[in-house]
């Protein structure tokens, strides 16, 4: 079995002294993992975390590890490495990516917002917040959870909209809010928001929030 791509490299751990084990986020096929051979000798063309490139990776079997033949491009986390506030965010991202994506399921629309989201942080540290708080709204909205913010989800108003179900994800207007204070999200939408929603989303999954997205809670 061969697949062949564009990816994002977003983890890479060590399988032994010379080889190492890497995830990448692909255009085409999403998240896909497999052995990159000589990741950790290698002198030319080194495998590393945040590179984005031609990917191809090889099987025998449709559940084997697989094989990775790694051709990096460009290296967006270069400058986001620079700044640790930056950093953060890329991690989180990965860490994200790699625990709640389903392996070769495809998020065509997720894809380009990673990237965008990277050279934003990279070009504009200073709105990185701003930058990723967007990306997280666009993971949610890929695994389930499309926040709508236009009107009200009781009575329609699209006015006094201040609070969120958490429940659906749909903004409601101070009047229907009242009975419910203590149960809806106030708007608005910020990290502490949708880490609530990515919690749950990692207790329907039996998984754990990555501890680089509670630092950024913290």
């Amino acid at each position: 079995m061969k697949l062949e791509s564009e990816g994002l490299l977003i983890s890479l751990r060590p399988f032994d002294e010379h080889n190492a084990i890497g995830h990448v986020f692909s255009r085409d096929y999403g998240i896909i993992s497999g052995m990159m051979r000589g990741a950790l000798v290698g002198k030319k063309n080194v495998p590393l975390v945040g590179q984005v490139g031609a990917v191809s990776w090889n099987a025998r079997l449709d559940s084997a590890l697989g094989v990775f033949h790694w051709e990096a491009e460009r290296n967006l986390a270069a400058p986001i490495m620079m700044n640790a506030k930056t950093l953060g965010f890329m991690n989180s991202a990965f860490d994200l990516l790699l625990n709640l994506l389903p392996e070769r399921e495809a998020y065509p629309n997720l894809y380009p917002e990673t990237l965008d989201m990277l050279r934003a942080l990279a070009m504009n540290p200073g709105a990185c917040n701003d930058f990723y708080l967007a990306w997280e709204v666009c993971l949610l909205r890929e695994l389930g959870y499309a926040l709508n913010l236009t009107r009200c989800s009781g009575c329609g108003k699209t006015e006094n909209l201040n609070y969120l179900s958490p429940r659906t994800g749909r903004a409601v207007c101070d009047d229907c809010a009242a009975p419910y204070l203590t149960r809806l999200y106030k708007l608005p939408i910020s990290l502490a928001t949708t880490f609530r929603f990515l919690e749950n989303i990692c207790l329907q999954q039996d998984a754990k929030i990555p501890q680089s997205r509670v630092i950024l809670n913290s």
